[in-house]
């Protein structure tokens, strides 16, 4: 396949790749910062910190799967991408995507506990079940999203190379078969409304249940104090599924906007939320600002 980057604006891509850049290293600075130190502080070895620890790393691979291709057309030109590659990259970009909705989901259900059943927190949030509900995350990604990726590499792509993105967009791929990719977008539609359905049906339960429990609180300083606790995770479940569900809009249905419009909101989505999430937990929460002032 060849991808055009951004499509009408090729002459400009050496401009266009500069925030792209900077994004890309404030996203490794920024997560192998929190990695670092939740690692190095034992202060911060809490079921709380270990999640982040696990959206740090999902953000590191998301945008690594994508952002040193995307600026390879940007700054060399290196347009081509090789079957299997585009293939393995939108595989990343899927299973990783349904990883962090599992995380964020288990993130709701580890504050639920510590604001409702604080009594039980270290006996339900184990080290152990920590890692059992990343792996379990995990499994999931991959167990919904390999039969995707069966079904679309079993089509054929005749119509044209030419992949009008910065990096192998689902839809924009699905675009280039010569054969019907009914079952395929029924697979997807099935998959994305289950997993997006589920997982923020139960992430607004379980803030609906704190919230109910915080509303008990004898004093205004306590309930703001809970709430306080809640409000990065918020910020990062509002980021990702708000700014996920515009993207796949805008890539189903144009509204009228231009090509390099839609690109441009999907290499953002894609980018620009694994720069904010260390940001929007290192600003919100002070025990990772510490921890990174005691770190530097």
């Amino acid at each position: 396949f060849l991808l055009t980057g951004i499509p009408g604006l090729e002459d400009l891509h050496m401009w266009i790749s500069i925030p792209f850049c900077f994004t890309y290293i404030m996203t490794l600075l920024g997560n192998s910062m929190v990695l670092l130190t939740v690692r190095l502080d034992k202060s911060l070895h809490e079921p709380m910190y270990y999640f982040i620890s696990m959206l740090a790393v999902i953000d590191l691979i998301f945008s690594t799967a994508v952002v040193p291709k995307m600026l390879g057309v940007f700054w060399l030109d290196s347009r081509e991408i090789g079957f299997e590659t585009c293939f393995i990259q939108m595989f990343f970009i899927h299973t990783f995507t349904a990883v962090e909705s599992g995380v964020l989901l288990a993130m709701s259900f580890d504050r639920y506990i510590a604001i409702c059943n604080p009594l039980r927190y270290s006996t339900i949030l184990t080290s152990s079940r920590i890692i059992q509900i990343g792996l379990l995350s995990l499994a999931r990604g991959t167990g919904v999203m390999t039969p995707l990726m069966c079904l679309l590499t079993s089509l054929p792509y005749c119509k044209t190379r030419v992949i009008p993105h910065s990096y192998c967009e689902h839809m924009a791929v699905v675009e280039l078969a010569c054969a019907d990719p009914s079952v395929s977008d029924l697979y997807s539609l099935i998959v994305a409304t289950l997993l997006v359905g589920t997982d923020s049906i139960f992430i607004t339960f379980s803030y609906g249940m704190i919230l109910r429990s915080v509303m008990r609180f004898p004093s205004q300083e306590a309930r703001l104090k809970a709430l306080r606790t809640c409000g990065s995770h918020i910020s990062i479940i509002l980021l990702f599924y708000i700014g996920g569900l515009l993207s796949m809009y805008l890539q189903m249905f144009s509204f009228g906007l231009a090509p390099h419009v839609q690109v441009l909101v999907a290499d953002f989505y894609l980018t620009v939320p694994p720069m904010l999430n260390p940001l929007i937990y290192g600003i919100k929460m002070k025990q990772i600002q510490g921890g990174i002032f005691k770190l530097l």
